[in-house]
């Protein structure tokens, strides 16, 4: 079972909005759903809350340390309250994902993801859950950095907004530890197709009037 939901994300109000931030967004939206409250914990150097699910304990974590030194705070509670790597879950906006969708993913490499990078450095092992939360690719590599410090457009935070409820969906495998089957219910939940605008309306045509022959 997952004991630890990680959200990753930079901390102030410049950053609230941001792609980046989504992984907070995602944490933020299972507190709402688990009725908790999180709060500053400075000894895991982040807004945290612990409440028990399925009989468990659950944590809720979001890293106050700046993305590229996440690893801080999520191994230090993880290593006080003795939680496994395959028992931790770390939600974080994905670039090769499009805006809406959402992927479920066990272990594998960083690829290129700061908080992810230094995560791995702290617990020794990249083999922990990662929910990937697409925010889309601005096309450019040069152009990444900008783009995820930046606010997505109306239709794609929509979009985010959109994945992040249907994947709580999932909440209740994830918390008993049926991990094929949240990973089926998170994959299978797609964002709905737009409905092809309507054509207007066309005004029946009058024919030309002739004038008679003289």
């Amino acid at each position: 079972m997952i004991k630890l939901f990680v959200g990753l994300g930079n901390p102030g109000p410049e950053y609230d909005a941001t792609r980046h931030n989504a992984g907070f967004w995602w944490v933020d939206a299972l507190a709402r759903e688990l009725k908790v409250s999180l709060a500053m914990d400075r000894s895991y150097h982040g807004l945290m809350a612990r409440t028990t699910a399925l009989g468990n304990t659950v944590w809720l974590l979001e890293p106050q340390t700046f993305m590229n030194l996440s690893g801080k705070s999520v191994g230090a509670l993880a290593r006080f309250f003795k939680i496994q790597p395959s028992e931790i879950l770390v939600a974080h906006d994905e670039l090769d994902i499009a805006p809406g969708e959402v992927k479920l993913k066990f272990g594998g490499s960083h690829a290129g993801h700061n908080g992810l990078r230094d995560i791995h450095a702290q617990l020794g092992t990249g083999d922990y859950w990662r929910l990937r939360l697409g925010v889309g690719h601005p096309g450019d590599k040069s152009e990444v950095v900008h783009w995820v410090l930046k606010k997505p457009s109306l239709d794609h935070r929509i979009a985010i907004d959109q994945c992040i409820d249907r994947s709580m969906k999932a909440l209740p495998q994830l918390l008993a530890g049926e991990m094929d089957k949240a990973t089926m219910l998170i994959h299978t939940s797609k964002p709905p197709r737009p409905k092809p605008p309507r054509s207007p309306a066309v005004a029946p045509t009058t024919p030309p009037t002739i004038p008679p022959l003289e």
